[in-house]
């Protein structure tokens, strides 16, 4: 029984600690993002999927995949990849409008250690973070405005892992794109929700030498 109760207590603080050790120097995180995104700036949610059964809607998907490396404990550098589309559903005589958003942006994030500014996490086994990216993105409506040049956005977030090496995620980003085309500049603020996988370099490395580890 006390066996028991050690490594149940172990497998606790094991979890409380986790937000720490894998927020390190020299992991690496990869997964994905679902939500509003920058095509909140087309006036739809593509970084998500939304099937609307109403008489004239129609439906969208997106998807944001993220890769970074973690450069310093708390602090990664890395990069993000935007692809959406949405559909509209033909209204009398006027067919509907198609949205295509994509966009390659360099990506970084500032995790908040306990205590840090006065703030203090919501759970031992979660890291509330802030983040940041800038590149190139384009939203072409068809029929519609088009808008294709410099993108940013900025926003915090939480990190919450349900696993060591996994954790679940909410973003709030403000997200601007200026460039050529139709429309000059474009602006939202985008709610996302999101996925990641945190794992050490060294492991990634081996299991690309050794495929039969993963």
């Amino acid at each position: 029984m006390k066996k028991l109760l050690f490594l149940f207590f172990t497998g606790v603080a094991g979890v409380f600690s986790v937000a720490h050790g894998q927020i390190s120097k020299g992991n690496v995180m990869v997964g994905t993002d679902l939500g509003s995104g920058i095509s909140g700036i087309g006036n739809s949610s593509l970084f998500g999927a939304n099937f609307n059964l109403n008489s004239g809607s129609g439906w969208n998907i997106g998807i944001s995949p993220k890769i970074g490396y973690f450069v310093n404990d708390n602090l990664l550098i890395g990069g993000v990849v935007n692809l959406g589309y949405d559909k509209a559903k033909n209204v009398g005589d006027i067919s509907g409008a198609k949205t295509t958003v994509y966009g390659i942006q360099a990506l970084g994030r500032y995790y908040i250690s306990p205590g840090e500014h006065g703030i203090d996490n919501l759970l031992k086994h979660g890291r509330f973070f802030f983040e940041a990216n800038a590149g190139f993105a384009g939203v072409n409506v068809k029929p519609g405005n088009t808008t294709n040049g410099f993108a940013f956005g900025f926003g915090p977030g939480y990190s919450y892992f349900i696993t060591p090496n996994v954790a679940l995620e909410g973003l709030i980003k403000y997200n601007g794109l200026a460039g050529g085309g139709n429309t000059n500049y474009q602006n939202s603020l985008g709610i996302n929700f999101g996925l990641q996988v945190f794992l050490p370099s060294s492991r990634i490395r081996s299991a690309v030498k050794n495929p039969s580890q993963l």
